[in-house]
């Protein structure tokens, strides 16, 4: 831990993707110690149990469409409750430091003297492909992978078009939104139109559900088949795997594209692990 000043600390712990049985012993240990817990839309309700009954549960989620807690309030909640005195965990689903803004939260927390320390989580990027039966690097296949955000929190645009032909397989997170501009630009860029591609929404969690395809095909087999946000995009030959390597149990409905001229594997749309049982938590406002 980050020793500085004060008897408060802030821990940024990544809770990984949905099954709450990902996260780290470290992070379930922090918890367990909270007097504050900090927490966002897709952390799973069982988490937020383990801290103590007395704990402050603060919700800071972020969800589409709807406005956000800003992240400058965000980090005055922190920096203020471990001035204060108190142990608090700022947990994200995922890695704080992947697409989670812990940088920037850490940063406030050096700044106002606030001891922190940072406890990594499994990453929606490689555990989201995995569930699926993808495995982003394979032998003979993918010696590379990269990791992009299809959105921002501010709504920038992502150049996808510097990275696009520069690693054997792409993962872009929070894809579902803007899934068919992705592929195109993909494609554009210069990505073959034929070139597997999957799109993860909810993983790891009971709702899970995936869909195979192609750059060319998968926008409109992701829109019959309902996918949405939080999904995550695989594109590259490991894609394809998952016809094989699909290991989450539950009835699959195999459809083939129709996409004229499309080398395409078949789509797959496959349901999530059995459900687990969520005890709800107390939720409070930002405030």
């Amino acid at each position: 831990m980050n020793r500085t000043t004060g008897s408060g600390a802030v821990a940024l712990v990544g809770a990984g993707p949905g099954d709450p049985g990902l996260i780290t012993v470290r992070g379930a240990a922090a918890l367990r110690e909270a007097e504050v817990v900090v927490y966002d839309r897709l952390v799973s309700p069982e988490l937020l149990s383990w801290a103590p009954a007395g704990a402050e549960r603060i919700y800071v989620g972020k969800e589409p469409g709807r406005s956000a807690v800003a992240q400058e309030q965000i980090s005055r909640i922190l920096v203020d409750r471990a001035l204060a005195g108190l142990r608090v965990v700022r947990l994200k689903g995922g890695d704080p430091f992947v697409f989670g803004r812990g940088g920037e939260e850490a940063l406030a927390c050096a700044a106002a003297g606030v001891r922190f320390e940072v406890v990594p989580g499994v990453s929606s990027a490689v555990a989201a492909p995995a569930f699926a039966g993808i495995p982003v690097t394979h032998r003979g296949v993918a010696q590379s992978f990269a990791v992009v955000t299809g959105s921002t929190a501010h709504g920038d645009e992502v150049n996808l078009g510097r990275i696009a032909t520069a690693t054997d397989t792409l993962v872009v997170l929070m894809a579902a939104g803007k899934l068919a501009e992705t592929c195109r630009e993909l494609v554009a860029a210069g990505r073959p139109a034929w070139e597997p591609a999957a799109i993860v929404q909810w993983a790891a969690t009971p709702e899970q559900r995936s869909v195979v395809g192609t750059l060319t095909s998968l926008p409109e087999q992701a829109r019959d088949a309902r996918i949405g946000p939080p999904a995550t995009l695989v594109v590259g030959e490991v894609a394809a795997l998952a016809r094989e390597l699909a290991w989450i149990s539950g009835d699959e409905h195999a459809h083939r594209s129709s996409a004229p001229g499309d080398e395409a594997p078949d789509l797959t749309v496959a349901p999530g692990p059995p459900p687990r049982h969520r005890p709800e938590a107390p939720i409070h406002p930002a405030g």
